[in-house]
């Protein structure tokens, strides 16, 4: 305990808060833009989606990282094991009749009298904190196949098959990249990582087979001309508009494709429209600021406190990193379309609120950074 934290920084890694705060005012700003035209058509008020997520979303979502930034990062570990089993009961009753909400064919969000949320969201926070806490207590057992690898594999099977049955594929992914990350981190053999990687494509190849829809994402993402009025409908569609843009842009609020072309415009497509409208400089200006947002985070995972602080700043960095790649990638041809949301950008107060208690909680950590 000598170690205790004997150069408290008494105040946050501003520079990490204010990135964040870019990265929300960038989203509301094209939230404002790409949704303009399917909020006027749908709910007769132009700023619908933008209204929606300043009020349900960032002002919350700011309420929320308040409150986590203020509390010891220790408390999350003393609850770490009832809130990851709290997302694990909600994650089981998406599909409960009168709880569970079946929307596009997939059952991912819960009804709870007037508000509605996602278990999945809260699953990535739950996720990160309770692996941090288990494998600092596995830290002499992490190596061993029976101790550290078959537990892991046993947790992260129980969460795979729950978001395999909504389904929810791209969540899935940022999950298991999350888990490897921390499991990696905590000391785990480079051997039982790979051999992960090996069960981890023999299952994804499994799934691809077993579900049609599966195979027709993968068959456009190695063929986008394929059927562009169909199942490639969408990424021809974002490829367009990522085109369009050039270098500068069309300029702010003049993206044609928001226009009832680009499905989810103001969702999973969004980085198309910022493409279109502020062109390759826009999207390299909000990369940027997620490389700059990881880059600090793992600084201060690095000059972390304790175990369990670097763990759960590494598990952070990593669901957002991971996530906003995953997003661009897809929207941009690279990889096949998952249907996740670009963290901070997309619209979704669920995914904004859950992720500013965890950047609450790495401003906590950085409080406690053993150097500046």
């Amino acid at each position: 305990m000598k170690n205790k934290i004997s150069k408290i920084r008494q105040s946050i890694d501003t520079k990490l808060f204010f990135t964040v705060f870019g990265l929300l005012i960038f989203g509301l700003i094209m939230i404002a833009s790409a949704g303009i035209s399917y909020s006027r058509v749908h709910f007769g008020d132009p700023y619908y989606f933008f209204k929606h997520q300043l009020f349900y979303g960032v002002i919350p979502g700011f309420i929320m990282l308040y409150i986590a930034q203020r509390v010891n990062y220790n408390f999350w570990k003393r609850i770490s094991f009832p809130f990851f089993l709290l997302s694990i009961i909600f994650l089981v009753l998406v599909f409960v009749p009168g709880f569970g909400s079946r929307i596009y064919g997939a059952s991912r969000w819960i009804k709870l009298g007037p508000f509605s949320f996602q278990p999945a969201e809260m699953l990535k926070l739950s996720m990160v904190i309770y692996l941090a806490a288990w494998l600092e207590g596995k830290i002499n057992k992490v190596k061993d196949f029976y101790e550290g690898l078959v537990p892991f594999l046993v947790i992260l099977g129980i969460v795979s098959f729950l978001l395999i049955k909504q389904p929810d594929m791209g969540t899935l992914g940022v999950i298991i990249l999350i888990a490897i990350s921390i499991f990696f981190i905590s000391g785990a053999k480079v051997s039982h990582i790979l051999m992960m990687g090996s069960i981890g494509f023999l299952g994804l190849y499994i799934l691809i087979k077993i579900k049609p829809y599966r195979m027709n994402r993968f068959l456009v993402f190695l063929h986008p001309e394929l059927d562009p009025q169909g199942i490639g409908y969408q990424i021809n569609q974002a490829l367009l508009a990522i085109g369009s843009g050039g270098i500068f842009g069309v300029g702010l609020g003049h993206s044609l494709q928001k226009m009832n072309y680009l499905p989810e415009p103001v969702g999973d497509s969004i980085f198309a429209i910022i493409g279109e409208e502020l062109g390759l400089i826009g999207a390299v200006a909000l990369i940027a600021l997620f490389v700059y947002f990881a880059i600090r985070g793992l600084r201060i995972a690095k000059n972390a406190p304790d175990r369990f602080s670097q763990l759960i700043a590494v598990g952070i960095v990593s669901w957002i990193a991971f996530q906003a790649f995953i997003n661009i990638a897809a929207i941009s041809g690279l990889i096949p379309l998952t249907g996740i949301p670009l963290p901070f950008i997309s619209y979704g107060g669920t995914s904004i609120i859950f992720l500013m208690v965890a950047v609450g909680i790495l401003l906590n950590i950085s409080k406690y950074s053993k150097s500046s």
